[in-house]
C-alpha cells in the first residue's frame, strides 16, 4: 500500500500522497476546478494554491501516519490525475472506513474510476484488515453510483443533508461494500 505505483488502466498508476506532491496536486486541482465544483465543498481560493495544497498534503499525511485515512493519487507519469481516499478509519468491532475519490475531467469514461475503487476495496481488506468501505454520492451522480455499484457496493439508504456541497447541505445516496 504504501509501496510504489502500482499500474490501474490505460497507463494511470496509483500511490500513496507524498509530501512533495504540493505542486501536482495544485496543477490537478487547477485544471478540475469547474469539473469538480459541482461534487465538493466551496473551497477558499488559497486552496488553489502551491502552499494551499502543501498545507493539505501536511494534513492528510499527518492522517496517515495516525492511521485514521490512506490518501492514494493517480498518476500519469508525474502528472496526478485523481485521487482516491479512505478516510475516518474505525479498528475495533467496527474495522470501517470511508471511501471518496475523483478522476481528472479529461479521464472520466476510462474505467479508471472502477480499477481505482477496485484496488482501494483490495487494500482496505487484504493489507488494512477491514471489515466495510462505506461511500456516498450525490442524489444525481450516476457516475459515481455505477462505479460503486459495479465494484460491487450496494445502496443503504438515504442521508438527507449529508455534507456541504457546493454551498449547500446535500442529499446523499449511501453505499456499502461487505468485504469478508
Amino acid at each position: 500500500m504504501t509501496g510504489t505505483s502500482r499500474a490501474l488502466e490505460g497507463g494511470v498508476g496509483i500511490r500513496v500522497l507524498r509530501a512533495s506532491d504540493a505542486e501536482p496536486m495544485c496543477a490537478a486541482y487547477l485544471r478540475n476546478r469547474e469539473h469538480l465544483a459541482p461534487w465538493e465543498p466551496l473551497r477558499a481560493e488559497e486552496f488553489f494554491t502551491v502552499d494551499g495544497q502543501m498545507m493539505s498534503v501536511q494534513s492528510k499525511l499527518a492522517l496517515f501516519i495516525a492511521g485514521s485515512d490512506v490518501p492514494w493519487v493517480l498518476t500519469d507519469g508525474e502528472k496526478i490525475v485523481g485521487v482516491m481516499t479512505l478516510s475516518g478509519i474505525v479498528r475495533g468491532p467496527f474495522l470501517s472506513a470511508h471511501l471518496g475519490y475523483w478522476v481528472d475531467k479529461d479521464y472520466t469514461g476510462r474505467g479508471i474510476g472502477s480499477a481505482a475503487v477496485a484496488f482501494a476495496v483490495d487494500a482496505a481488506r487484504d493489507e488494512l484488515g477491514l471489515h466495510r468501505l462505506q461511500a456516498a454520492t450525490l442524489e444525481h451522480n450516476a457516475a459515481s453510483q455505477k462505479i460503486l455499484k459495479r465494484s460491487g457496493f450496494t445502496e443503504i439508504g438515504m442521508a438527507p443533508a449529508y455534507l456541504n456541497i457546493a454551498g449547500g447541505w446535500r442529499d446523499h445516496i449511501l453505499f456499502q461494500r461487505i468485504l469478508f
